[in-house]
């Protein structure tokens, strides 16, 4: 079998360019929707942003709102590798609960660090959705490691699914909160929600 380098050079090179634009179009929107909001950002103040024509902009995306779902789901892969080395060290319950909401904080506070100090509004930060098959899966994850954990902890007798909802309900309503204050104190954050998860944790399970 004989293999063409060059034919392959070229294709290993127009599969840098393609994954180096379409990362460009996703940075701009984040510069874009951190500025102005979503609602008022327009395809062509994205393709603005980049050095792309508007012709190369429609190869990747059609819409605003394909970026903006791009992004979300580009945090959401990233926030997802984050929550594996939580995983892979945290050894109970509240390891856990205290490793993961630091995990979420610190990915919520470094995702809009820039717009903040530019001091973008703050209905233009952008967070983890929540409405995502992607987030779904995370979600999913979490369920399967507090069910673990907690068996460990002889505290199977939780109800799982009503302890995820609660656990991530708190993150996002949180998550909202903190980056509203000055400075943004991820510290605070992580504290207060996982000692008050675990709180109604050790309550749960002395029933």
């Amino acid at each position: 079998m004989t293999i063409d380098v060059k034919a392959a050079g070229k294709s290993g090179k127009r599969a840098r360019s393609k994954a180096a634009n379409r990362r460009a179009i996703l940075n701009a929107g984040r510069r874009v929707f951190a500025r102005i909001g979503f609602e008022a950002t327009t395809v062509r103040d994205i393709i603005r942003e980049t050095d792309l024509a508007a012709g190369t902009f429609y190869n990747y995306f059609k819409s605003k709102e394909e970026v903006f779902e791009a992004i979300a789901e580009d945090s959401t892969y990233r926030f997802r590798d984050m929550l594996k080395d939580v995983r892979a060290s945290a050894r109970t319950a509240q390891d856990y609960m205290h490793d993961a909401y630091y995990a979420y904080f610190s990915f919520m506070a470094e995702e809009n660090r820039q717009a903040i100090e530019d001091g973008a509004p703050h209905i233009a930060l952008i967070g983890v959705r929540v409405d995502t098959p992607e987030m779904s899966a995370v979600a999913a994850e979490i369920s399967s490691d507090l069910e673990r954990i907690l068996s460990a902890d002889k505290s199977s007798h939780i109800d799982i699914e009503y302890l995820t909802a609660a656990a991530i309900g708190i993150a996002r309503e949180m998550g909202e909160i903190m980056l509203l204050r000055r400075p943004v104190d991820v510290e605070g954050a992580t504290e207060f929600a996982s000692r008050m998860v675990m709180a109604g944790v050790r309550e749960l399970a002395a029933k």
